[in-house]
């Protein structure tokens, strides 16, 4: 006879389950190496038997999972968690050389020194336990829910959530210095403009009239550019060094984001679904406080990476924007020295030198600008397909409150958890500031898809500036000079052309954003809430104690 079978034939001899059953249920147990506790579970046998069968075997007290069972943090923080979770035993504590244990196999004589030896004590004192109950046991101290990796830690997640905000602040610091960039540019063009219209005044009118303009506006806008250039020069090493973020799948809680050293370099990345994990997610009504919580805190988590990603495609975005910035400074050296060589065709070397030097770094400026540009539209679009991916997706909220989805009614939930009139209500408390929380976290990533529709919108209205200062210019020369010279023409049309595109190209993004605005004004003073009174103080908070297997 086997020992699994010799354990449970009190089930037999109690009328609990028939012998043949017993057999059939132990050697499918063998067979796909699974607890034989639990597929007797499974098979509908009352736990309080199994216990009852174990402990009658022993001889020794039994203990069953609940969540006030706790290792010592001295001891646990000494111990490996996840070894004992294969070698299936938890200390409760260690006083004096004796420790008090709960196994699952009394009788293993070599566990019990490898016991000894971890706990460096002299005697055992055992307490029996079933293999799942000490896995559970195992992970609550883990603070994971059943099934759930080590990286479902709450810490763990928050630290991890910790980490996407640091991300989320050098993205902001990279905004930043693109938005001093477009200053520095705009400064670029206004001292340009200043240089431009002296310039061209004294090569018209001569220096006798402009003498006193010229030596106020010369040195004015050479300053300008010259302080222009200085802010944008850092932005184009910083191009090059934009912090990124590409989103995974989220599943509600199934999977996890995890955070992995590699070397220097730290990566986040989603492990598989956790098997069982949906099931568990659905009997919502049936989790303890602090399983909800754990929940709640991978689904902060998922919220998190959400913004991080929007975070990363806005600043592609900004990035984009200086780029059109850049250009348009491009475009008015362009603009400026092809009007001075067209208008002063033969003024001397040292003229066409200048006009022809302003012509190529205006050429250099737009080309590089339009690059960034190009790069940007990728941004663009995939900022635009996760907020309509995210905006399709049932909320996490279905997962908690199944009567929201349409197909179920009232009578298909679980039953609620029963919990005693004596409990005060502290640790409701704590669970409806981690809901809270939470709620406040789905809030911020509605705004954050706002702020990367009203990027978009941005995006599209630089492009429409970029785009009517292409055209005016083009159009500028054309009237201005006419159409007799055919190359000359051809070029001022091209601009037009070139122009009219990114106008068209730049309301198609500037447009949808702006519907999006008016539909949806997110933006209200009560977006953010202040942390709820729960009128008890925390100190005095009771914990309630649930062991989910009441029936």
């Amino acid at each position: 006879m086997s020992l699994a079978r010799t354990i449970y034939s009190g089930l037999v001899d109690r009328g609990v389950v028939s012998e043949e059953a017993l057999c059939e249920i132990l050697e499918e147990a063998s067979s796909t190496n699974a607890y034989p506790e639990t597929l007797l579970r499974e098979k509908g046998i009352p736990k309080h038997e199994l216990l009852r069968c174990i402990s009658e075997y022993y001889k020794l007290p039994f203990q069953e999972f609940h969540e006030g069972l706790l290792i010592p943090e001295a001891i646990a923080s000494r111990l490996d968690l996840q070894a004992l979770k294969g070698e299936l035993w938890v200390p409760l504590s260690v006083n004096r050389g004796e420790a008090m244990v709960l196994v699952s196999d009394p009788q293993n004589d070599r566990l019990d020194e490898t016991i000894k030896g971890r706990l460096a004590v002299e005697r055992l004192k055992k307490t029996v336990a079933l293999p799942t109950d000490i896995v559970r046991i195992i992970e609550h101290n883990q603070d994971v829910n059943p099934g759930f990796p080590p990286s479902a830690h709450r810490t763990i997640q928050a630290e991890l959530r910790t980490r996407l905000a640091d991300i989320r602040t050098l993205m902001a610091g990279h905004r930043t210095s693109m938005a001093k960039g477009r200053t520095g540019l705009a400064m670029m063009r206004t001292g340009l403009a200043f240089k431009a219209v002296i310039l061209a005044m004294i090569k018209i009118l001569g220096i006798s009239y402009f003498l006193i303009p010229a030596l106020i506006g010369i040195p004015l806008g050479l300053a300008l550019f010259i302080q222009g250039l200085l802010w944008y020069l850092p932005v184009r090493s910083l191009a090059k060094t934009r912090p990124s973020y590409s989103i995974t799948d989220s599943t509600f809680g199934s999977s996890i984001l995890e955070m992995l050293k590699e070397g220097e370099r730290i990566a986040i990345h989603r492990c598989e679904s956790v098997k069982g994990a949906d099931a568990l997610r659905m009997a919502w009504n049936r989790l303890s406080p602090v399983m909800k919580r754990r929940f709640l805190a991978i689904d902060r988590t998922d919220l998190a990476e959400e913004r991080t990603a929007l975070a990363s495609h806005r600043s592609f975005m900004a990035q984009g924007r200086t780029g059109l910035a850049f250009a348009r400074t491009g475009i008015s050296f362009i603009g400026l020295g092809i009007g001075l060589w067209r208008q002063f065709p033969l003024s001397g070397t040292a003229w066409i030198a200048f006009y022809s030097g302003l012509i190529l770094v205006g050429t250099l400026m737009s080309f590089e600008g339009f690059l960034w540009y190009v790069r940007s539209r990728e941004s663009g679009k995939k900022g635009l397909e996760i907020i309509e991916s995210k905006q399709q997706e049932i909320s996490i909220w279905h997962f908690m409150y199944k009567l929201f989805r349409e197909e179920l009614d009232a009578g298909e939930l679980p039953t609620t958890l029963v919990i005693g009139e004596s409990h005060l209500p502290g640790i409701w408390g704590t669970t409806g500031l981690a809901l809270e929380r939470t709620l406040i976290a789905e809030r911020r990533n509605v705004k954050a898809r706002l702020r990367t529709i009203m990027a978009r919108s941005r995006t599209g209205m630089a492009m429409i500036r970029t785009g009517a200062k292409i055209f005016i210019v083009g159009f500028g020369l054309l009237a201005y000079f006419g159409a007799g010279n055919a190359a000359w023409t051809i070029g001022d049309l091209a601009l037009m052309l070139l122009g009219l595109l990114l106008v068209v190209d730049g309301f198609s993004w500037h447009l949808p954003a702006e519907r999006t605005r008016r539909e949806f004004p997110y933006c209200t003073a009560d977006m953010e809430i202040l942390i709820p009174d729960y009128s008890i103080p925390t100190q005095s908070w009771n914990k309630v104690v649930f062991s989910h297997d009441e029936p």
